[in-house]
């Protein structure tokens, strides 16, 4: 391995990067939107031409770059809260790593060393996971790239652009004042101006273009006290893979190999045992390839070689005789997009490290949560056979707090970061990196950005002057913060004189108002009715003003919902909609005496639902939760009034 180059180099000398974060080299380009060319075209049999003018400036409020899973749930978030929002994303579909051209699986914190080996994550992410069960039972992985589409078009406030590439950025100071951009498929070249950038693509070419502080590579043991860091910082970065499915024909089905294809060197590889053969249906996650140099610059001599390499595989699993039941199996789909775990990481005003995640600590600005194990894969992948596939360092016990100063650039004052692209070192990416917990990242910028355009301030501001109205505003939106209840100062459910329900099997109908959204370990924060047609009513002592009542109800969190490439993957899941969620119900209000119903509910889908309806004066409400979509009893975990 090389070292990496710890030293910057100016006209006044050198630096120590102990002293000085590495920083990318791009630097942003003031340009004007009129330098941008456009083509020509002949347009009849005389020969005259005319210049065709394909370019537009869209002013936004605010300007997501990458639609992963990340960069959905921002522009979603961001759309909610009012804010016009624009979603550029590189390729023809949604979903980043998740979506059909890469295939990862949306895992998430699953593996936590307790009985809750399941904390789930919620909000944005949970409601798309839900609508691919009710639309796509079949597991197709292009519907669910079109799940995502009408997830995300559907969405008010919100203007999506595919096969958009933002290359390019205008400042003015230390703001980003546009983006540049060209969709590929209409030749269009886009001018973006906005007030505030989040960038959740992954490699970060907007963020880098802008001059927005980064590293690349491992730093060493002694920088942050971390204890699986290399002894000396080098330039290593965890490496990109290839996914391939497979079906079984009912007939015996031959294998050649491509031409490029390098022979696969088993009898090394698998005396590692996460590089075993355990199943034909789908894989292998270890068929990756690192870099020491540029991931990014080298990324299609890569694809080659991991294209090379996994049909060095497939030919040694088809015709080396070691593996007959895969005698019927032919391949099915095999990802020309490599997936990629780690590039750029940029500075924020902190950087979140092995210690902060094994130790727990508490952030008084946390916004998000993590709890995948410390997951490194080893350096040079599948070219590198003398060392695990993956190191698999260390689980938790419990989640992690994801702090938001982790979540905005240190030197560019509108933007913020969102995915595997934040303020993390690379030891703690290896748990951050994984696409539920960057959702949850997501949510939240994205709501930030919201009080950003509000307020008229910066991230940083935001951070310090009105981090408890972020929480808040997170918290009623169904994400969850270790450590953090609720205490939303202008819910009138926390007003009410008497709360009470028709029955009770489990937990108590005040955890409704006591702040925390879902059960956590040994703390219960539901009710349970007994049985279906359970009643909740809510009471105060005088008239109040009533517009909107919000629920959070039970997808039991503490079972997987994530798509599988192997369907096998699915024992413990359900197929569907989560059986415990409630399906319909009907919310009453008292006005003079008399119950009249202001709204009625009917195959809900989503675990968070807020009930809106025109300003009415009562002094009580009832709530009939009539059915679930199989459970026989009602669950739920908050009640909130406004």
């Amino acid at each position: 391995m090389e070292r990496r180059k710890f030293f910057k180099t100016s006209t006044k000398g050198v630096l120590a990067v102990s002293m000085l974060p590495i920083v990318g080299e791009l630097t942003a380009q003031n340009k004007n939107t009129e330098t941008v060319a456009t083509p020509n075209w002949n347009t009849n049999a005389d020969g005259q031409q005319f210049h065709l003018n394909r370019k537009k400036t869209i002013t936004a409020d605010v300007v997501v770059v990458g639609a992963g899973m990340a960069g959905i749930c921002a522009a979603v978030s961001s759309a909610r809260m009012g804010n016009k929002t624009v979603l550029i994303q590189d390729r023809p579909v949604l979903g980043g790593n998740a979506s059909s051209e890469i295939r990862v699986t949306v895992n998430g914190v699953q593996s936590l060393k307790n009985k809750h080996i399941v904390e789930r994550e919620t909000g944005v992410l949970e409601e798309m996971l839900i609508e691919n069960w009710h639309f796509n039972e079949q597991e197709s992985y292009p519907v669910w790239d079109h799940v995502l589409y009408d997830f995300v078009t559907r969405q008010n406030n919100l203007e999506l652009f595919l096969n958009t590439q933002a290359y390019d950025v205008v400042k003015d100071g230390d703001k980003i004042k546009s983006v540049f951009a060209r969709q590929t498929t209409t030749e269009m070249a886009y001018t973006f101006n906005a007030d505030v950038f989040i960038d959740s693509s992954g490699d970060g070419l907007m963020a880098a273009m802008a001059g927005a502080e980064y590293r690349i590579g491992r730093e060493g043991k002694e920088e942050f006290g971390e204890s699986f860091a290399p002894d000396v910082p080098d330039n290593w970065v965890m490496g990109d893979c290839i996914m391939m499915i497979t079906k079984d024909m009912g007939r015996p089905i031959k294998f050649n190999p491509p031409s490029y294809a390098i022979p696969f060197d088993a009898e090394t590889a698998f005396k590692d045992k996460h590089r075993k053969i355990k199943q034909v249906k789908e894989g292998f996650w270890w068929v990756e390839i690192g870099s020491n140099n540029d991931i990014i610059g080298e990324r299609e001599d890569i694809k080659h070689k991991l294209l090379a390499r996994f049909y060095g595989v497939w030919d040694h699993i088809k015709n080396s005789g070691n593996f007959p039941e895969a005698e019927n199996i032919a391949l099915d789909w095999i990802g020309s997009v490599p997936g990629r775990r780690e590039s750029r990481r940029f500075m924020g005003d902190y950087i979140l490290t092995q210690p902060d995640m094994e130790e727990y600590r508490h952030f008084t600005d946390t916004v998000a949560y993590g709890g995948w194990s410390l997951d490194e894969h080893c350096p040079g992948g599948i070219e590198n056979l003398t060392e695990p596939a993956s190191y698999f360092h260390s689980r938790f016990k419990q989640v992690y707090e994801i702090p938001f100063r982790c979540l905005y650039s240190k030197n560019v004052s509108n933007l913020m970061l969102a995915g595997r692209n934040v303020s993390v070192s690379h030891m703690a990416l290896s748990s951050s990196r994984i696409i539920a917990t960057c959702a949850l990242m997501g949510q939240a910028v994205g709501t930030a950005s919201a009080l950003c355009i509000q307020h008229k301030v910066t991230p940083r501001e935001i951070g310090k002057k009105y981090i408890n109205d972020l929480q808040e505003q997170l918290l009623r939106d169904d994400s969850y913060l270790p450590s953090r209840p609720a205490n939303d100062k202008n819910d009138k459910a926390r007003q009410a004189s008497v709360i009470f329900g028709s029955s009770t099997i489990s937990g108590d109908v005040k955890n409704l108002i006591d702040g925390v959204g879902r059960d956590e370990v040994e703390k219960i924060h539901h009710w349970q009715a007994d049985g279906l047609q359970a009643e909740l009513q809510l009471e105060w002592k005088k008239n109040i003003d009533l517009s909107a009542v919000e629920f959070k109800f039970d997808t039991n969190l503490q079972r997987k919902m994530m798509m599988h490439k192997n369907p096998a993957k699915n024992k413990g899941q359900v197929i569907g909609i989560p059986p415990e969620l409630v399906k319909s119900f009907k919310v009453e209000a008292r006005e003079k005496g008399s119950w009249k119903t202001i709204a009625e509910v009917t195959d809900n889908r989503t675990r968070l639902v807020k009930v809106n309806f025109k300003t009415i004066k009562t002094n009580a409400i009832r709530v009939t939760f009539n059915d679930t979509y199989g459970d026989p009893n009602i669950k739920l975990f908050e009640v909130r009034c406004y």
